[in-house]
């Protein structure tokens, strides 16, 4: 089961709230019937900021090498998203079909993850993106883009 997140727009309607949930959205067919179980979520606003700091990351990441045994290296979004929450500290150990153990990125969604634990999620990924990917910034800076962006500043 996919999980997406919606918001009600004027006249009733129910539309994708960020890039994840409209990716979703449109693979679906023109008069899909879907089941939605609807539960209120956490603050979505601050859920809208976090994801906002993390495309401020991203756009600025760049991957080290360009290719990989003779394949080119891309930028993933949802990767970089991962990545970013499992070097935070977030994660649980997991054992592929090897034996190999991974860490896995803990899951930020509305029903496994309460306000209390995703503002620590929040914090300690934007120490993150300090350390590797915006040096340059301070948490200062970094907060005023992102108020900016989500149009808390104007």
């Amino acid at each position: 089961m996919t999980e997406i997140v919606v918001t009600k727009a004027q006249g009733g309607y129910l539309l994708p709230a960020d890039d994840m949930s409209r990716e979703v959205v449109a693979k679906w067919k023109l008069g899909q019937g879907v089941r939605v179980e609807a539960q209120k979520i956490r603050n979505y606003k601050f859920l809208k900021k976090f994801f906002a700091m993390l495309g401020i990351g991203f756009d600025a990441f760049e991957p080290g090498e360009q290719e990989y045994n003779g394949l080119p290296v891309v930028k993933n979004r949802k990767r970089f998203h991962k990545d970013c929450i499992i070097a935070a500290g977030f994660y649980e150990l997991v054992a592929d079909l090897n034996g190999e153990v991974h860490a896995e990125a803990k899951s930020i969604s509305f029903a496994n993850m309460d306000e209390d634990e995703f503002e620590k999620v929040y914090s300690a990924v934007a120490d993150v993106l300090l350390q590797n990917v915006l040096r340059n910034y301070t948490r200062d800076d970094l907060d005023r883009v992102v108020d900016e962006i989500m149009g808390f500043v104007t």
